[in-house]
């Protein structure tokens, strides 16, 4: 089994996630990441999956969601063919903090982006091996809450939505 990014393209209608989501829980197919978002065109929106499948399920998984009515487009792409990052959040209490957690946090270019009176939650942006090395770290020092965002992606080669849409 090999990591594939899937993209789909698609008209902004409720219920068009739960129609594709569909396709893999019928198929058993776990989905390890999920982003929704708008793209730069007006209406039209792009989903970002992240699996680990071989490459003949994900070729059926794609013409399967291509059949769904509202999806423009859905093709798919190795992890090598794809830029991506995630996103995680860290709150960790302000009684924690120490030099030595303050080195470990600059070591791993994360950022605080709050201050509270009983904490700070800290950013980092990467792949899932440096965000996850990060919270292993930090459960050492009381993590209090963590989240992830699923990934966001771009293809390497010059594709557009405008492309697609022809």
């Amino acid at each position: 089994m090999k990591r594939y990014t899937i993209f789909v393209i698609t008209e902004n209608f409720i219920g068009i996630l739960n129609r594709i989501t569909i396709i893999f829980t019928r198929r058993g197919i776990n989905i390890d990441a999920l982003t929704a978002s708008e793209s730069r065109l007006e209406g039209i929106h792009r989903v970002t999956i992240e699996v680990a499948a071989s490459e003949d399920t994900v070729i059926q998984l794609v013409n399967q969601i291509e059949k769904i009515i509202d999806v423009i487009k859905a093709f798919y792409h190795e992890d090598s063919a794809v830029v991506y990052q995630e996103l995680a959040l860290y709150k960790i209490p302000v009684a924690r903090l120490e030099a030595g957690l303050e080195k470990i946090i600059r070591q791993h270019n994360a950022k605080v982006i709050s201050a509270e009176p009983e904490f700070v939650v800290l950013e980092l942006t990467g792949h899932k091996e440096q965000t996850q090395e990060l919270l292993e770290i930090l459960k050492g020092y009381g993590l209090l809450e963590f989240a992830r965002s699923g990934r966001v992606a771009v293809a390497k080669r010059m594709l557009t939505i405008d492309s697609l849409l022809k």
